[in-house]
C-alpha cells in the first residue's frame, strides 16, 4: 500500500484543528425507494402523474443521476414555474410551483395585421399553462409577421395580468410602426440587359406614387431571394448559359427610411446551339425516335427553358412506349471561342422507384380529386420527375393556391415514395364593379361576381350585369373542367344583350341565347375548342325612325327612287307631312337612317340562329398578359343552318408574333383574315356579314369600313354600314415601355401602321314590303358602295394595365381610305391591352 507521509509540521497543525473545519469527503446520497416520493404544492396536476417523471431502475430504487433525469424533465414540461428536490430520511419530497393557467390571449394596437391571423400564429393558447420562453417566443412570431408586411419598426411587448385562481390574461400589445419600402432596386454588371428590363422580371418594386395599388415595394427578404432566381432564369432563356448572379445586397437607409436593394450580376458571354445530338444506353429504344419533341434548334440561342421542356416531352413519351423508368438528361458542352453549346440528349434506364401514396396538405377548402386529377400518375405507378413536374405547373396554372409545392418521402421500402402536395389555400372568388367610357358603348357600369373554385370543386361560374348609354345585358357562364374526370372542358354561356342606336348605326339589337363548348388541350401549346350556339336576335329602331318605317311600308305608293330624281323633287316635299317624308324626305333618311337591309329584318322579324363551330389555337406566348415573344393563331369556322332560319358558313383566321428587339422595345406583327360563304337558298342577312372598323384598322370608325348604303347619299347623309363577306387585314406595331416612369404605373407606348380591306355585300339589295294598313306595295330598292380599296393608316397608341383592367388609347391618321368610309382619328376603350 502506497501511504502518503507528512512532514512532521504540518502532520501536527492538522491534529491540532478541530473536527469541524476538516473538509467533509464527497458521499453519495443513497438511493430512494421510488414508492417513498412525495409531491408538495401541486394544484391542478396529479401526484402519480408527477411521480411518473422518476424512473428507477431494475431494482426498484431511484439513485442521484435518475433523480435528477427526473427533475430536469419536470422542468422542461413547461408546466411548472419552480420545482425543488429534498430529501427527509429515506423519502424524496418534490416541491413544485405550477404554472398558472391562461385565461384569455388578446391583442392590442394591431390594425394592419386581423386578431384571427395573429391567434393562428402564437402558441400561447387559452386554458393552457403559461410558458414564459413561449411567451417570448409567440412576441417573436408577431414582429416577424409584421416585418414580412414591410414594418420592420415593430415593437410586441407581452404583458401578463393575474388574476384569481392562478390563473393570468395575456395581452400582446404591438406598436406597428410605418411602413418600410423599398426606395431603389439597382444592378450592378448586367450590359446585355437595361435595369429598366431587368426590373420587369422580378417581383421587388422600388416605393412610387402607384404603391397603394399592391405590396411589391414592400422589403421581403425571401422575395428578393427568389427574385435572384428570377433574373438568374432570365438570363438562361436568352443565351447566357454561364450567368451568375452572386448576391442581392440590401441596406437600410435611415434618411430615406427604407431599403437599398442592389443585385449584382455576371452575365457571362451569350450562347447559341453548334449541335444537338440523341443518346441511348436503353436497348429497345431508339433516341433519334424522340428528335421531334426536342424543341431545341441548331442555330437558335441557348434557351433553358426550352431545353427543358424538350427534356420533360421526351421522358414523358419514353413512358407512353412502356419505358416507364427511362430518364432524359441533356447535357451541354461549351465552346467558348465558337460561343456555342454542344447539346447531347442521353436517355438512360433510371432507378426502378414506384409511388407508394400521394398525401396531400393544406387544402383547407379544395377537394382532393381536384388535385389528384391533375397528375398523370397515381399510387402503384412508376416514378416519373417529368410527370410531377408537370402536376406541380398545372397546380400553381389553377389559381387556387398561394403556394404549390411537391416533395417524396421515403417510403416503406428502398424502392417506394411518397408524394407530398403541400398547398396553401387563397381567395378564388371575386366581386366587382366597375365603370368607364369607350368611344364605342359610351358610358358603361358593370357588375359581377365570380369564382373560380366554386364549391371546392374547381368549376367556374361567373354572372354580370352591364347597364350602359348603348349597351345593357346581362350573362351567366359556367365551366367544368373535367368532364366525366376526362381532361375535356365543359362550358355553358347564356346571354342576353341589347345593344342601341348610336352614332354608328341607326338601328339597335336585341340578342339572347345560350351556347355550350367542349375545350381540348391537345397540347401545351395546342388546343381545340367545339361549340354550339343558339340565339334569337332581332331588329330595333328608335322612335323617330319606327314611325317612319310604318309610313314607308303603309304608303300606297310603288316606288324605286334613284338618288338623282329624289334630289330634284327634295324641294317639292313637305318634310313635316309624316307620309311624304316617310319615303322621301328627311324624316328617315336624314342624318342616322335605316337602311333597306334594315327594313327588311325588320319586317322579317326575329331570326334564329343554330350554328356549330370550332376554333384551334396555337399558343407559345410568354405571357398572356403582356407577351413580348411568341406566336398566337387562331383558326375558326362557324357553320350555321343546324336548324334555325339562318345559314352560312364563316372562316377566319387571326395571328399574331410577338419578339422583342433592342433596349426593351417589342415588335408585333398582327396579321387577319376572314370569308363569309352562303350556304344553300337562303339569303345572307346583313347582321351576319363582317362589320369592320378600328380592330382592322385604326383611324376608323367603328362600323366605318367597307360596303355602305348609299341610295340617299344625295340627301348629304351617310347610310348604315352593310358589312363585307371578305376581309384581311396587317398591322406592324412597335410597342415600348416609358423608361422615366416606375413599372408599377403600367404605361406603354407604341406605334404602328395598319392596312386592310372589307369587301363583297351579298345580302338583299331589293324589297317589296306589303303594308298593315294598306294593302298595295313598296318597292324598294339599294344602293351602295362596295369598293375594294385598301385602307391603310399610321398612328400612336398609350397602353395602359390600369387597377380597373387594360386600357388603350389610340391616334390614327389614315392614309387611304374609301369614299364613304367613316374617319375617326382618336379611339380608346377596354381590353386586352395587346
Amino acid at each position: 500500500m502506497m501511504r502518503l507521509r507528512l512532514p512532521g509540521v504540518l502532520a501536527l497543525m492538522l491534529l491540532a484543528l478541530p473536527v469541524s473545519s476538516l473538509p467533509r469527503m464527497a458521499v453519495a446520497a443513497p438511493a430512494v425507494a421510488a414508492t417513498s416520493i412525495t409531491v408538495e404544492g401541486n394544484r391542478r396536476i396529479e401526484a402519480d402523474t408527477i411521480r411518473s417523471y422518476f424512473k428507477p431502475g431494475p431494482s426498484g430504487a431511484l439513485d442521484a443521476g435518475q433523480v435528477d433525469d427526473g427533475l430536469k424533465a419536470l422542468i422542461e414540461t413547461g408546466l411548472f414555474s419552480d420545482v425543488k428536490i429534498d430529501r427527509q430520511g429515506g423519502r424524496l419530497v418534490v416541491r413544485v410551483v405550477e404554472n398558472p393557467v391562461i385565461g384569455r390571449v388578446a391583442f392590442e394596437g394591431n390594425k394592419k395585421v386581423k386578431d384571427e391571423q395573429l391567434t393562428a400564429e402564437v402558441q400561447s393558447k387559452p386554458r393552457g399553462t403559461l410558458s414564459r420562453p413561449m411567451v417570448q417566443s409567440d412576441a417573436q412570431r408577431i414582429a416577424e409577421i409584421y416585418r414580412r408586411s414591410g414594418r420592420y419598426d415593430v415593437r410586441v411587448t407581452p404583458e401578463i395580468i393575474e388574476q384569481p385562481n392562478n390563473r393570468v390574461d395575456l395581452v400582446f400589445t404591438v406598436a406597428e410602426g410605418v411602413k418600410t419600402g423599398v426606395r431603389s432596386v439597382e444592378f450592378v454588371g448586367n450590359s446585355a440587359y437595361s435595369a429598366a428590363r431587368l426590373r420587369d422580371i422580378i417581383k421587388t418594386h422600388a416605393t412610387n406614387w402607384l404603391s397603394f395599388l399592391g405590396n411589391n415595394d414592400v422589403y421581403d427578404p425571401d422575395r428578393v431571394e427568389a427574385d435572384r432566381d428570377l433574373i438568374r432564369r432570365f438570363y438562361l432563356k436568352n443565351g447566357y448559359a454561364d450567368v451568375q448572379v452572386v448576391a442581392a445586397l440590401t441596406e437600410y437607409d435611415p434618411d430615406q427610411k427604407g431599403f437599398l436593394v442592389t443585385f449584382q450580376i455576371e452575365e457571362g458571354q451569350q450562347y447559341r446551339v453548334g449541335s444537338v445530338e440523341f443518346q441511348s444506353s436503353v436497348a429497345a429504344l431508339d433516341s433519334n425516335s424522340l428528335r421531334s419533341y426536342s424543341r431545341v434548334s441548331v442555330g437558335g440561342l441557348y434557351n433553358v427553358e426550352q431545353l427543358e421542356k424538350s427534356v420533360e416531352e421526351m421522358q414523358i413519351e419514353a413512358s407512353r412506349r412502356g419505358f416507364a423508368f427511362a430518364v432524359v438528361r441533356p447535357r451541354g458542352d461549351r465552346n467558348i471561342e465558337a460561343h456555342t453549346v454542344a447539346i447531347v440528349f442521353s436517355v438512360d434506364e433510371g432507378p426502378r422507384t414506384y409511388i407508394e401514396r400521394i398525401t396531400i396538405r393544406g387544402n383547407t377548402r379544395t377537394r382532393d380529386y381536384v388535385i389528384r386529377r391533375e397528375f398523370d400518375l397515381s399510387e402503384g405507378d412508376a416514378y416519373n420527375r417529368a410527370l410531377v413536374d408537370r402536376a406541380e405547373r398545372r397546380l400553381k396554372n389553377l389559381d387556387f393556391f398561394k403556394e404549390v409545392k411537391i416533395s417524396t418521402e421515403p417510403g416503406s421500402s428502398s424502392d417506394r415514395v411518397i408524394l407530398v402536395v403541400n398547398l396553401e389555400e387563397k381567395s378564388t372568388g371575386d366581386f366587382s364593379i366597375s365603370g368607364g367610357y369607350s368611344t364605342t358603348d359610351g358610358a358603361l357600369a358593370e357588375v359581377s361576381i365570380s369564382e373560380r373554385n366554386f364549391l371546392g370543386r374547381g368549376l367556374f361560374a361567373k354572372a354580370a350585369v352591364t347597364y350602359g348609354q348603348y349597351t345593357r345585358g346581362v350573362s351567366l357562364s359556367f365551366v367544368e373542367p373535367y368532364l366525366l374526370d376526362y381532361r375535356i372542358a365543359l362550358g355553358l354561356d347564356v346571354s342576353y344583350r341589347q345593344q342601341l342606336a348610336n352614332s354608328y348605326t341607326s338601328y339597335g339589337t336585341r340578342t339572347v341565347g345560350f351556347s355550350p363548348r367542349l375545350g381540348f388541350q391537345l397540347r401545351e401549346d395546342l388546343s381545340l375548342q367545339l361549340r354550339y350556339s343558339l340565339y334569337r336576335q332581332e331588329i330595333t329602331l328608335p322612335s323617330y325612325l319606327a314611325n317612319c318605317n310604318n309610313n314607308a311600308a303603309n304608303t300606297s305608293l310603288a316606288f324605286n327612287p334613284t338618288p338623282a330624281y329624289i334630289a330634284s323633287v327634295l324641294g317639292g316635299v313637305d318634310p313635316t307631312n309624316s307620309t311624304t317624308s316617310g319615303v322621301y324626305g328627311y324624316g328617315c333618311y336624314g342624318d342616322g337612317e335605316s337602311s333597306l337591309p334594315v327594313r327588311k329584318e325588320l319586317n322579317d322579324g326575329a331570326a334564329l340562329t343554330s350554328a356549330l363551330g370550332y376554333t384551334l389555337t396555337y399558343n407559345t406566348l410568354d405571357n398572356t398578359k403582356n407577351p413580348t415573344d411568341g406566336l398566337l393563331i387562331d383558326w375558326r369556322q362557324d357553320f350555321a343552318g343546324v336548324g334555325g332560319n339562318v345559314s352560312y358558313l364563316k372562316s377566319a383566321v387571326d395571328a399574331k408574333y410577338f419578339t422583342p428587339l433592342i433596349s426593351d422595345i417589342v415588335s408585333v406583327i398582327h396579321l387577319q383574315g376572314g370569308i363569309l360563304n352562303k350556304i344553300g337558298d337562303k339569303d345572307l342577312r346583313m347582321l351576319d356579314h363582317y362589320q369592320m372598323g378600328p380592330t382592322l384598322v385604326r383611324g376608323f370608325a367603328t362600323n366605318g369600313i367597307g360596303p355602305r348604303d348609299i341610295t340617299y347619299r344625295a340627301f348629304g347623309a351617310a347610310g348604315d354600314a352593310l358589312g363585307g363577306t371578305k376581309y384581311w387585314g396587317a398591322s406592324a406595331e412597335l410597342q415600348m415601355p416609358f423608361w422615366f416612369l416606375p413599372k408599377e404605373v403600367g404605361l406603354k407606348g407604341s406605334v404602328y401602321a395598319d392596312a386592310g380591306s372589307l369587301w363583297g355585300y351579298q345580302g338583299p339589295t331589293s324589297w317589296a314590303a306589303t303594308g298593315e294598313v294598306n294593302t298595295a306595295t313598296c318597292k324598294c330598292g339599294l344602293q351602295y358602295d362596295d369598293s375594294k380599296v385598301i385602307r391603310s393608316s399610321v398612328g400612336v397608341g398609350l397602353i395602359w394595365a390600369s387597377p380597373f383592367g387594360p386600357l388603350r388609347f389610340d391616334y390614327a391618321v389614315p392614309l387611304s381610305k374609301g369614299k364613304y368610309d367613316i374617319v375617326q382619328e382618336f379611339r380608346f376603350g377596354g381590353g386586352t391591352s395587346f
